[in-house]
């Protein structure tokens, strides 16, 4: 069955075998105009994908014949649908939540979930929001029930939209403020971890257009990348000259104690806990704590690298005058395929107006 389509609905792929959840899903979605296609199989979504593609994806992990963990996988392997979100509905077995991540689901929901809670999902994995009913009008009689149903609904996304909002300002006010006190820390980097957000958000916008929507948390990762110095010394943190081979060991330790020291934050979780692990990989395999190589290094991360690297060459130091813009460049452009992924680099030299006048805006702020 497929649901009726106007022009700039949000549109999902509903993938399930039970026609009681998609009856339910489908009426709930379309209450919010939302446009819905349904499959029962997965060689049914295939087909469906075939002929056109919708926004997301809702898929069951347990369907007749070919399963939904490797449905899932098959979307990641074809070019079309490689970056499409899926989000994969699970009766909670752990072996299926495993698979299903594995496989590159961007989210897993645990049934029985609320409807509402899957749109606000969809919401923010797509970047767009649903479009509300219109406002009371004088229903045939036959519309009444459905229109009720509609006024409830717009009144619930409503308010749950102005709870995820609040929420998400809570979050950003609370992380900027341990970044600052962090920076209070590390002796002469003020303001860094604010600039470099700024810098790998522009870049990651160039290089991965959606990413952001599909996983807003990763800037908390650009924000925190440094929380592990808490655990070093203020004697390490603080030395000016070259450090020792033990200090330098027990320095590359902030990457690891900060992933620990935020592992049971739930809204850290995915790449922006990545980025603090991996942010001094090296696409050549050279860097830490992991010796990761090209693109095992998170793409986050990869552009977390390029990022740091602008920000340190074009801030002062108490011990240093800034090399410039032009020595960044410099180095940035002649590091790709060394120190930084070629195709991160690219995405500089494509968005670097667009980088330099956030330089600008932040140092005059």
């Amino acid at each position: 069955m497929v649901g009726l389509s106007r022009a700039n609905d949000l549109r999902i792929l509903l993938v399930d075998d039970e026609p009681a959840l998609r009856e339910l899903l489908r009426v709930t979605f379309e209450g919010a105009h939302v446009s819905v296609r349904e499959a029962a199989s997965a060689e049914a979504a295939l087909a469906e994908l075939r002929r056109e593609l919708p926004d997301a994806v809702v898929l069951d992990v347990r369907l007749p014949g070919l399963g939904g963990a490797e449905l899932c996988r098959r979307l990641r392997e074809q070019e079309a649908t490689r970056r499409l979100p899926v989000v994969v509905l699970s009766g909670g077995d752990p072996d299926e939540l495993e698979r299903a991540r594995r496989n590159g689901a961007d989210e897993v929901v645990r049934k029985p979930f609320s409807p509402l809670e899957l749109l606000s999902l969809l919401e923010r994995l797509t970047g767009r929001e649903a479009r509300l009913p219109a406002g009371p009008r004088e229903p045939p009689p036959r519309e009444e029930e459905l229109l009720l149903y509609a006024r409830d609904l717009h009144h619930l996304i409503e308010v749950e939209r102005a709870q995820r909002r609040l929420l998400a300002s809570s979050y950003r006010a609370t992380v900027a403020a341990l970044a600052g006190a962090l920076e209070s820390k590390d002796f002469g980097t003020a303001r860094h971890s604010q600039r470099v957000r700024a810098y790998a958000v522009t870049l990651l916008e160039a290089l991965a257009p959606g990413f952001l929507a599909r996983d807003p948390g990763v800037e908390y990762g650009f924000l925190l990348h440094d929380v592990g110095k808490i655990g070093i010394p203020d004697t390490i943190l603080r030395k000016r000259g070259a450090l020792t081979g033990p200090e330098r060991l027990r320095m590359q330790r902030h990457t690891v104690i900060g992933e620990r020291l935020l592992a049971e934050v739930p809204f850290l979780q995915g790449e922006a806990l990545r980025v603090v692990r991996s942010h001094h990989e090296r696409w050549d395999g050279g860097g830490y704590p992991d010796g990761l190589a090209a693109e095992a290094i998170p793409v986050a991360a990869r552009v977390f690298a390029v990022a740091d690297t602008l920000d340190a060459m074009t801030s002062d130091r108490p011990y240093r005058r800034a090399p410039g813009w032009a020595a960044a460049h410099e180095e940035i452009v002649a590091e790709a395929g060394r120190q930084f992924d070629p195709d991160v680099v690219a995405a500089f030299r494509a968005c670097e107006p667009r980088l330099r006048a956030v330089h600008e805006t932040l140092l005059a702020a």
